[in-house]
């Protein structure tokens, strides 16, 4: 029998947070080994209880989940832990910060559990994962910006340098964690293939994979 995927689960509102568990916890596949509500709690419970997946909040006390995915999955990390970053906000910044922070995968809170549980077990396999209303938003906002030139409304700005980057680099076939690595280190990546798992997401083989009185070990 396999053993089930060990999820360590983050986030500062307990409500939410309870709700996480609950659906996580009720999947055959998943267990939920812990839970916290701050960053720094996430990184140190990792630490004791190595989690498969990390589904970590972004906005949270202490240690934001930026800088908490960092410590757990970023560059020179010796056993890095794949995170998925669950948040409210879809906001471009966000997810730029995400993907170079080393998350495998990045999903809104108003997502359907399916996707959610999707997204986890995603991760836990070693592939990326971006939510697909992200995704359609960033090709949007791109579409909306190449329109032909006598079209173009003069008050329209062009697309930042780093969404450029961005985009060129998924363009040549990387995935989410190359995308990352390629930000920060190197502006000629490699050029793996990528295979979409559906319309609607992008899903591809990727090839890597603090104490508060919240913090549980379960």
């Amino acid at each position: 029998m396999t053993a089930p995927i060990r999820v360590l689960v983050c986030d500062d509102q307990m409500l939410i947070r309870t709700g996480l568990v609950t659906i996580i916890d009720a999947q055959p596949d998943l267990e939920v080994v812990g839970e916290c509500g701050d960053g720094q709690a996430a990184v140190d419970l990792a630490g004791r209880l190595a989690p498969d997946v990390v589904v970590m909040d972004i906005r949270m006390p202490v240690l934001d989940g930026i800088e908490a995915t960092r410590l757990l999955a970023g560059a020179g990390v010796p056993q890095p832990v794949k995170v998925v970053v669950l948040t409210t906000f879809n906001l471009d910044e966000y997810v730029y910060e995400a993907l170079r922070a080393g998350a495998s995968g990045f999903l809104l809170k108003d997502a359907p559990p399916a996707q959610l549980l999707h997204g986890i077990r995603t991760a836990a396999t070693g592939a990326a994962l971006l939510d697909p209303e992200v995704t359609r938003q960033l090709v949007g906002r791109f579409a909306a910006r190449i329109r032909p030139a006598e079209r173009a409304n003069p008050r329209d700005t062009p697309l930042t340098p780093r969404e450029l980057e961005v985009l060129r680099l998924i363009a040549d076939g990387l995935s989410n964690s190359e995308v990352a690595a390629a930000l920060v280190i190197s502006q000629e990546p490699s050029r793996p293939s990528c295979h979409a798992s559906s319309p609607s997401s992008a899903c591809v083989t990727a090839s890597k994979q603090s104490s508060t009185p919240t913090a549980t070990a379960w």
